[in-house]
């Protein structure tokens, strides 16, 4: 069973290139983690301020290692969650 996580990013007005910045940065750092399975940021052309991001981990204390990582504090908690108008998480396991 895996753990997944569902990310949206809304970005304050005008604070989107460092939005996308920060994903850029974070996504091949996340993806090299050891209990990283999958990766993916995106965004909706109609809607450039917000930033999806789906994520698969081994389980949850693999996701809790991403979110306490030296690359998600410089580039998560240090860039992008500072100009983020929202924040939304939802979590899941897979079924196998």
């Amino acid at each position: 069973m895996s753990y997944v996580v569902a990310a949206t990013w809304t970005s304050e007005p005008g604070q989107e290139a460092v939005v996308l910045e920060a994903i850029r940065k974070l996504t091949p750092a996340s993806r090299a983690e050891a209990g990283n399975l999958y990766y993916q940021a995106y965004q909706d052309p109609s809607e450039p301020s917000v930033f999806h991001l789906f994520e698969v981990y081994e389980d949850e204390a693999a996701y809790l290692a991403h979110g306490a990582s030296d690359h998600f504090t410089e580039y998560g908690h240090g860039l992008a969650i500072p100009v983020l108008a929202k924040r939304e998480r939802a979590f899941y396991t897979t079924i196998d």
